[in-house]
C-alpha cells in the first residue's frame, strides 16, 4: 500500500502527468501521442463508477457512442462482451443493483468495448469474495491470450494465477522485475517450518521473520524465512510466490 502502483497506472493512461521520465506504449510517446495512446489502451480503475441509474446495456451503448464505435457494431460488440463477462442475463438490470463483483466485470466489459491492444486493470480483485475473484482472475487471463494486461495488486494469489511477469514497486522505485518462477526463486532455501512450544513464541518471533503460525493441541508451527539453518526442530518447506515476494521484502 502507498508503494506508487495506482499513480503508475494513472501514468500509464495518461490520466496524470509525470514527475520525470518517459513512457513510451507500442512506439507512442505519452507525451506527444495521447490520443494514439488512450485508442489502444482500455482500463479499469481501482475506484470504477457507471452511471448508476442507466442499465447495463444503456451504460455500454452510451460509452460505445462516446468512443465512436459504428451502431452495427457496437451492439455486436456489447452483447458478446456482455456473454464473455457473464452479464448478457443482466443486460436489463439497473447499474445501482448489481454486486460488487458484477460491477467489476461490467468495467471489464467497458474497458474492452473499443477493442483495446492494452488492458491496464488496477486492483481488480480488492473487496470481491473468493468465488467472484476467481472468476474474474479467469477473466483476466482469458482476455490476456490476445492482448497485454497489466494489473497491479497486493494480492499475490492473483499474481499467481494470472501473471507471467512482475514487477515489485517500494517508494515509487521499481526494485525487482523478472517472472514468476524467479520471485518465487528468491527465497529458495530460505523458508522452514519449526515446530516449538508456545512458550518459545516470543524468541522465535523475535529471531525470525514469521510467515505464518498454526497452532494445534500437539503443539505450534512456526512457517519463518531464514537464511541460515534453523538451531530449532525444522523442515524445510518450498517457497511459494508470497514467499519471495516477503524474502525480496526483507532485503530491501
Amino acid at each position: 500500500n502507498g508503494a506508487g502502483k495506482s499513480t503508475l497506472m494513472r501514468i500509464l493512461v495518461a490520466l496524470m502527468e509525470p514527475s520525470s521520465g518517459q513512457v513510451n506504449i507500442c512506439g507512442y510517446d505519452l507525451f506527444k501521442q495521447r490520443k494514439e495512446i488512450r485508442g489502444i489502451l482500455g482500463y479499469l480503475p481501482q475506484d470504477f463508477s457507471f452511471y448508476r441509474g442507466m442499465s447495463v446495456y444503456g451504460a455500454m451503448d452510451y460509452l460505445g457512442l462516446l468512443s465512436e464505435i459504428p451502431d452495427k457494431i457496437r451492439r455486436e460488440r456489447i452483447l458478446a462482451l456482455l456473454e464473455q463477462v457473464n452479464l448478457k442475463e443482466n443486460m436489463r438490470t439497473k447499474v445501482k443493483a448489481l454486486s460488487g463483483g458484477m460491477k467489476r466485470r461490467l468495467g471489464i466489459a467497458q474497458a474492452l468495448l473499443h477493442n483495446p491492444q492494452i488492458l491496464i486493470v488496477d486492483e481488480p480483485t480488492a473487496g470481491l469474495d473468493p468465488e467472484e475473484r476467481i472468476r474474474f482472475r479467469n477473466l483476466l487471463s482469458e482476455f490476456a491470450e490476445d492482448r497485454i494486461v497489466i494489473l497491479s495488486t497486493h494480492i499475490s494469489s492473483d499474481v499467481e494465477s494470472c501473471c507471467e511477469n512482475i514487477g515489485v514497486l517500494n517508494n515509487g522505485k521499481m526494485i525487482w522485475n523478472g517472472s514468476t518462477e524467479e520471485l518465487v526463486g528468491q527465497a529458495e532455501g530460505k523458508v522452514y517450518l519449526i515446530s516449538a512450544a508456545k512458550k518459545q513464541d516470543k524468541h522465535i518471533k523475535e529471531k525470525y521473520a514469521v510467515l505464518n503460525i498454526i497452532s494445534s493441541q500437539s503443539g505450534t508451527q512456526y512457517r519463518v524465512l531464514s537464511d541460515v539453518e534453523p538451531e530449532e526442530k525444522y523442515m524445510l518447506q518450498p517457497p511459494t510466490l508470497e514467499d519471495g515476494y516477503m524474502y525480496l521484502l526483507s532485503q530491501t
